[in-house]
């Protein structure tokens, strides 16, 4: 195996998450979110808070590293990382980030966090400056923007409507993925969505934002803020939880997957067609051996092909492979999003999505997996870039 690698030398030693609220709706500001998480996850983790000397995040989080050092009292910042680029597909990455400072010596206790406000700062990847009365648009939004292609449900719909007309998916692939999330949101009290099921009739009636996508195929807009704490492997053990460890990290994006005009190689793909693989010979393991996953969905569609280019499935095999029983926990053959997702449980750009991996390999999720032991983590597909992340309990090291 490669010597230069992260497997079983970090660890994620605590978690810690706000109270989840629509879009809007916080009562506190984004700063304030992401000093609540972190305290949580400090207090999970049963350290101090002034052990911490790093930070990483993604996304362009806007709570910057030197406030927060001073606000938590830090007595020494040394690391400070944000990765570029790809929205929430940057969630793992931040992970990853964080871990290989503390791998090479850079820090010791490292926190990554996600923290969102949109009533203080705007709606997240609303299409600003691009509608009619917008004097000029450049870039991406040059070549969409003159036909009606504004919004991210447009945009991402037409790489799954081709993967779905090249390899025969049908609907009903994407509404099991849908179904899913809400079905193991209804045994998580923290879910936006407990309390609100969905059923097969329900999604077919909700109305299309743009075929093939439902109502119930997008992902939520949600306010709070999730951190998660790592050490190395050998001061992890001294902590108050179980250690979960890091198995493989893996980012990047495919031959010209961001071109402009849609222009990419593969134009119907998640884009994990390069990332998937070197995630998995990092971890030294492969589809076979991951017990449950959480996979970002900003749509369903992402999902499908994310799932399938990992090698859970081959494409022409989505309809069969693809079904509730399949996909929920405890015994599903596997088990898909089991706190909600960002379809059901909350929105917050794929941060919540490592929580609940955590929340499995440790053996306390609402909807505990059997196979638990490995827990696959896919950050933003069809974005550029792409993440992933595998954690893993001390014996799969």
């Amino acid at each position: 195996m490669n010597a230069r690698t992260l497997r079983g030398k970090v660890a994620v030693v605590g978690i810690g998450e706000t109270t989840y609220y629509k879009h809007g709706q916080s009562p506190d500001p984004e700063f304030k979110l992401a000093l609540k998480a972190i305290l949580a996850a400090c207090k999970d983790a049963g350290i101090e808070p002034r052990r911490i000397d790093g930070f990483a995040s993604y996304s362009d989080d806007r709570n910057d590293a030197t406030r927060l050092a001073v606000a938590l009292g830090l007595p020494h910042l040394r690391s400070a990382t944000m990765q570029w680029g790809g929205g929430g597909g940057g969630c793992c990455a931040a992970v990853a980030n964080g871990a290989a400072a503390i791998a090479t010596g850079q820090a010791d206790c490292v926190v990554v966090f996600r923290s969102l406000n949109q009533g203080q700062h705007g709606r997240f990847g609303q299409a600003a400056g691009a509608g009619a009365g917008a004097a000029t648009v450049s870039g991406e939004r040059s070549y969409l923007v003159p036909y009606g292609v504004i919004s991210p449900p447009q945009r991402f719909a037409m790489r799954v409507q081709r993967y779905m007309h090249e390899h025969g998916v049908r609907q009903e692939a994407l509404r099991a993925i849908a179904m899913a999330s809400y079905h193991h949101a209804q045994n998580n009290p923290r879910a936006v969505m407990h309390g609100k099921p969905l059923d097969e009739a329900k999604y077919d009636a909700s109305r299309w934002i743009v075929e093939p996508f439902h109502l119930f195929d997008c992902c939520m807009e949600n306010d709070g803020a999730a951190a998660l704490v790592l050490m190395d492997a050998e001061r992890a053990a001294d902590c108050a939880q179980k250690p979960v460890y890091l198995l493989g990290a893996a980012a990047g994006s495919g031959l010209r997957f961001g071109s402009h005009a849609h222009n990419s190689a593969e134009y119907a793909s998640a884009n994990f067609g390069v990332v998937a693989p070197d995630l998995y010979r990092m971890a030294g393991l492969g589809p076979k051996d991951v017990g449950v996953v959480q996979a970002y969905e900003n749509f369903t569609g992402g999902v499908l092909m994310a799932l399938a280019e990992h090698g859970f499935f081959g494409p022409e095999e989505a309809n069969e492979f693809l079904r509730l029983e399949n996909l929920v926990a405890p015994s599903g053959r596997l088990p898909l999003n089991t706190s909600g997702g960002n379809l059901a449980e909350c929105y917050m750009h794929g941060f919540e999505l490592l929580l609940e991996a955590v929340r499995q390999v440790r053996g306390t999720s609402t909807n505990q997996a059997t196979r638990n032991d490995v827990a696959l983590v896919v950050g933003g597909p069809m974005v550029s870039p792409v993440s992933d992340l595998l954690l893993g309990s001390k014996a799969v090291l």
